[in-house]
C-alpha cells in the first residue's frame, strides 16, 4: 500500500517535499492555509495570520546560484540577487514544471495533528483540517511540517522600560511594508539583522533628521 504523507505549507520547503515524496513513490497531500503558494516569498499588503510577512523591497540575500533548487536553476535573465516578486514567479515555474499544484489543497487550515491510538504499531497520524468552514479528518503515515520559522514575531516589549507609556508608534518588522510610514518621523530601529539594516536604510530616506544630524552633514 502506498504511504500517505501530509505536508503543511506550500512554500519553498513544502514544494520540494511534494516533489521528493513523488520521487520516492509516496502519496503527498499539501495543506496551505492561504490561497496561493510561495510562503515567505509571496508579498501581500497586509499581514496574514500564520504566514511570514515581507516588506515590498525584500531581495534574496544569497545569489540565485545558491538559492535555487538543485534540479531547477533560476532563469538566466533573473538578477543575481532575486527580488521577492521574481522569487515567487520562480516557485510557480517550479510547481508547474513538476506538476505539483494538483497535490496542494489551498485555503485549508490545520486544526490538529495527533498520533493515532495505535501509533506504536502503525506510526500513523490523524490530521484535522478546515476548508471553507468544513472540517475534515484524514489518516497519514507521516507528516512534514514546512511552515518556516519566521511566522511568530519576537517583540520584547518588557525589555524597554517606559514602552507602555510611549506615545509614538512601535511595531515589529513583520508589520512593515513600505517606508512611507516613516515620513518626517524620528525613527529608532532596534536590531541589526537582515530586516533591521534594510529598514534602517529605507527609513533614512524619509525620516526626520534632527539638528545634530544636519550639522554633521554640513
Amino acid at each position: 500500500m502506498v504511504k500517505r504523507v501530509a505536508i503543511v505549507g506550500a512554500g519553498v520547503s513544502g514544494l520540494a517535499s511534494i516533489k521528493c515524496c513523488l520521487e520516492e513513490g509516496l502519496q503527498p497531500t499539501c495543506f496551505e492555509r492561504s490561497d496561493d503558494l510561495g510562503g515567505l516569498w509571496r508579498f501581500t499588503e497586509h499581514v496574514e495570520e500564520g504566514r511570514a510577512s515581507l516588506y515590498k523591497s525584500v531581495v534574496s540575500n544569497s545569489s540565485k546560484e545558491m538559492s535555487c533548487y538543485s534540479d531547477f536553476p533560476f532563469p538566466e535573465d533573473y538578477p543575481n540577487f532575486v527580488p521577492n516578486d521574481l522569487f515567487l514567479e520562480y516557485l510557480k515555474l517550479y510547481a508547474k514544471q513538476f506538476n505539483l499544484l494538483k497535490y496542494i489543497q489551498f485555503k485549508t487550515k490545520i486544526c490538529s495533528v495527533t498520533k493515532c491510538p495505535d501509533f506504536d504499531v502503525s506510526g500513523q497520524w490523524e490530521v484535522v483540517t478546515v476548508h471553507e468552514g468544513k472540517q475534515n479528518s484524514a489518516i497519514f503515515d507521516a507528516v512534514m511540517v514546512c511552515t518556516g520559522f519566521l511566522t511568530n514575531p519576537n517583540l520584547p516589549i518588557s525589555s524597554f522600560p517606559g514602552i507602555n507609556t510611549f506615545k509614538g508608534q512601535y511595531f515589529h518588522s513583520r508589520e512593515y511594508k513600505h517606508p512611507d510610514v516613516f515620513k518626517d518621523k524620528r525613527v529608532l530601529v532596534v536590531g541589526m539583522g537582515n530586516s533591521g539594516t534594510d529598514i534602517a536604510v529605507e527609513a533614512s530616506h524619509l525620516a526626520k533628521k534632527d539638528s545634530a544630524e544636519r550639522a554633521c552633514a554640513k
